[in-house]
């Protein structure tokens, strides 16, 4: 299939009038739209628009179909291009989303490099309910479940000091903090209580021993379980506090001389803790001058888990995990206390939701394990979906300078998001500490100071980014695998320590980032379906797992049966994948397995021929494999029935000489060398090419079983070689252990042994 730049030179000849004849192409005689099969869309897309070959067309046809293929395992792209079907609608799609990617690729995409997780000296002994970053003083408060207030040093995050939340309404062991806001403009803290109220402290008293509550909203109906505090940046005066209550309630107390005084002081009413009491019916019966109500019930009875007020929209937005009102927006009628709700449906309803301002998206946090994107005024769907996570997503947080998006899961895994691309360009897993199930975790960023906090119940947790450089680094463990994804036009690269990179081609730069893919195991080898769109990943625990380029783990292959293994290729077939590196017999997974996400091995019919491990493995359509082994053996199959055709055995003259080798003759790679058909084989030339122990590279004719020719290509005490061959089939490039690179020309075609080969 072509790559996108192939695709998007067609594109770029083509007018406003060339789209317009294209679009009529999905309409049928009688204007009803329709569908497309590949023959159909060339035949009639180079006949009808022109500006390109036929070959153009098909490969902007693959193209969509492989973009709108986002489930199930594709092996054979043959299949794809057969089967698939394109409509106006898909090709737009396309169009806009794919190969916009020549705008974004303008801009690199780089992921963050996160430090060591640190976790911080913590006073509470219940779970963290907020944190916060105060801004006068550059520090930072955080708050529990019950009632203790930490202040910590905004630069090295140590703990300064502790507080107590006084509140006499219940007893200390019943207290039980729901949320905490600051109120900025008056260096205040409003924090809510189970008790039904909200209490406002004095930020200023926060140092000294006397930490005091100034107000006591009471009397309200349901409990308090979420805030938000809004200040109009051009009148300091003029505020809104947003609650979300567990009876479906969101209410907002608009202030409008809060600098001056948020609450009038209707009465000399008390309580021990001298806090002025104030009466939720007081204010919705507008005795407050200086302060007024709104409210709705669009979420009962389900709980609100999270309120925002969007200035910029006049606004404030809630969610719950009710999926017909899973996020509701209530606008504010202008010159009007009055609101106008409208609701937003999710299929298991959300636990989180963030507003981007530059953007103007509201991020949601499915229960559905799905980040959606949502444009405020567009309540049918959602302007995108971000798949990823494999469990439910509790957290989101956007990145207001950079337009990206922080998601975070129950499974313990933080996703960073490319907005304008749609892509997880950093996935981080299996770093964070082990707690219960249920774990109550929160997730604060600060982005000047590039800390990012989460909680685990009483546990916080800092990340750090590692500064930028201006030099792109690699890997910082061995890197063990590389190959080139055509259709991203990205290179893939894996390492020792578990980790997957994903670099741009023509930049260099590093897009994505896969981190812990197999737990602390090694990946050993990596592949890409035909529609590379799946990435295969081997481990050294013995696992082959499957993944999307969102990070999001597919399927997991029980290659080693339970058992740490040595996997050293992995090869995909029309309708099965082959795995080996360990055993004399190959290990082969049926694509209709497929349909489960842990995936078992069938039995291989041809059973063991083999007398070494198998190492290595090469496919030559229709239906023939060849296979080689620890002891330099190579096998040819036939894919199909399963079955051992014949062994490659080398002249008696090559015979002897292999024997007079002391090293290892193992075969690490196997090609079939493109263009040279069956024809070339049967007239004695050269079809298959292989590498391995000693530096040693041979020529085989798979016809007649024979080894043709065989020279050293480097120094055979370094051991072992890797080679790969180019896909026009004229060159031969071999590696070796002290990073020495070779490319070979291979245009003569090797029939009588070493002396027709010759070097660059």
């Amino acid at each position: 299939m072509g790559t996108r730049m192939e695709v998007a030179q067609l594109e770029s000849r083509m007018n406003t009038k060339d789209y317009g004849k294209l679009q009529r192409l999905f309409l049928d005689s009688s204007g009803v739209s329709r569908s497309l099969s590949r023959v159909e869309f060339i035949d009639l897309a180079w006949s009808t628009v022109g500006r390109g070959s036929k070959e153009e067309y098909g490969l902007l046809f693959d193209s969509v179909v492989v973009a709108q293929e986002h489930r199930g395992l594709l092996l054979d792209i043959d299949a794809v291009k057969e089967e698939g079907r394109v409509d106006w609608g898909g090709l737009c799609s396309f169009l806009l989303l794919e190969l916009s990617d020549k705008v974004k690729n303008t801009r690199p995409l780089r992921a963050p490099c996160w430090k060591s997780p640190h976790t911080l000296t913590c006073p509470h002994r219940d779970p963290v309910q907020k944190v916060l970053y105060l801004q006068s003083s550059g520090q930072y408060l955080t708050v529990s479940r019950g009632g203790t207030v930490g202040l910590r040093d905004g630069e090295d995050m140590s703990l300064m000091s502790t507080h107590r939340l006084q509140n006499c309404t219940v007893a200390p062991k019943d207290l039980w903090v729901t949320d905490m806001v600051l109120l900025q403009n008056v260096h205040k803290m409003a924090v809510s209580f189970t008790s039904k109220e909200v209490c406002f402290y004095d930020l200023l008293l926060l140092t000294k021993q006397d930490f005091s509550c100034q107000y006591k909203l009471q009397g309200l109906k349901f409990t308090p379980w979420c805030l938000d505090y809004w200040v109009d940046p051009s009148q300091p005066d003029h505020a809104v506090l947003t609650i979300g209550d567990t009876g479906g309630q969101v209410s907002a107390l608009y202030f409008t001389s809060a600098q001056i005084s948020l609450f009038e002081r209707l009465s000399l009413r008390t309580d021990s803790d001298s806090a002025d009491i104030i009466l939720w019916d007081d204010l919705v019966k507008g005795k407050h001058h200086f302060c007024y109500t709104v409210t709705h019930q669009a979420h009962a009875p389900a709980w609100v888990r999270k309120v925002r007020y969007l200035g910029s929209l006049e606004a404030f937005v809630s969610c719950c995990t009710a999926p017909q009102s899973s996020m509701v927006i209530g606008w504010r009628e202008k010159e009007s206390r009055s609101i106008r709700v409208t609701s937003f449906f999710t299929e298991r309803g959300v636990w989180d939701m963030d507003h981007h301002c530059g953007l103007s998206l509201i991020a949601t946090a499915g229960v559905d394990h799905q980040v959606l994107l949502w444009n405020p005024y567009v309540t049918s769907e959602p302007v995108c979906v971000l798949s990823g996570h494999t469990s439910p997503v509790t957290a989101v947080h956007f990145m207001q300078a950079k337009h990206r998006l922080l998601s975070y899961s129950k499974d313990k895994v933080l996703c960073l998001w490319d907005v304008s691309s749609q892509l997880c360009i950093h996935r981080l897993a299996g770093v964070f500490p082990t707690t219960q199930e249920d774990t109550h975790t929160l997730l604060y960023l600060h982005e000047e100071r590039q800390h990012l906090l989460l909680s685990f119940n009483s546990l916080l947790v800092l990340l750090e980014t590692v500064k930028e450089e201006k030099k792109i680094s690699s890997h910082e463990h061995p890197v063990t695998c590389v190959l080139y994804n055509s259709l991203f036009r990205q290179v893939i690269s894996s390492d020792s320590a578990s980790s997957v990179i994903c670099w741009q081609a023509d930049t260099g730069q590093r897009v994505k980032q896969f981190h812990r893919c197999h737990g602390n195991a090694e990946i050993s080898t990596i592949a890409l379906d035909g529609t590379q769109t799946r990435l295969f990943t081997a481990g050294a625990d013995g696992e082959v797992k499957v993944w999307d380029f969102n990070g999001r783990c597919l399927h997991r292959m029980n290659a080693g049966l339970g058992r740490a293994v040595d996997i050293s290729q992995v090869l995909l077939l029309k309708r099965s994948i082959l795995v080996m590196g360990w055993d004399r017999m190959l290990t082969v997974f049926r694509l209709h397995s497929f349909s489960q996400s842990f995936v078992e091995p069938s039995e291989w019919k041809g059973g063991v021929q083999h007398r070494g491990d198998v190492l290595c493995a090469a496919f030559q359509p229709p239906q023939t494999l060849v296979t080689g082994s620890y002891d330099g053996e190579i096998i040819m199959w036939n894919s199909s029935t399963e079955k051992a055709l014949k062994r490659l055995r080398p002249h008696a003259e090559h015979e002897d000489n292999r024997r007079k080798q002391d090293n290892c003759i193992a075969i690490t790679r196997l090609f079939f060398i493109p263009g040279r058909t069956s024809a070339t084989a049967t007239t004695g030339g050269a079809d298959l090419v292989s590498c391995g122990g000693s530096g040693v590279v041979q020529l085989w004719n798979t016809q007649y079983g024979c080894l043709l020719g065989q020279f050293t290509a480097h120094n055979k005490n370094l051991g072992s070689i890797v080679m790969t061959v180019s896909p026009c089939g004229k060159y031969l490039i071999t590696a070796d252990k002290e990073g020495t690179i070779k490319t070979w020309d291979m245009k003569v075609s090797f029939r009588n042994g070493p002396a027709l080969y010759r070097i660059c």
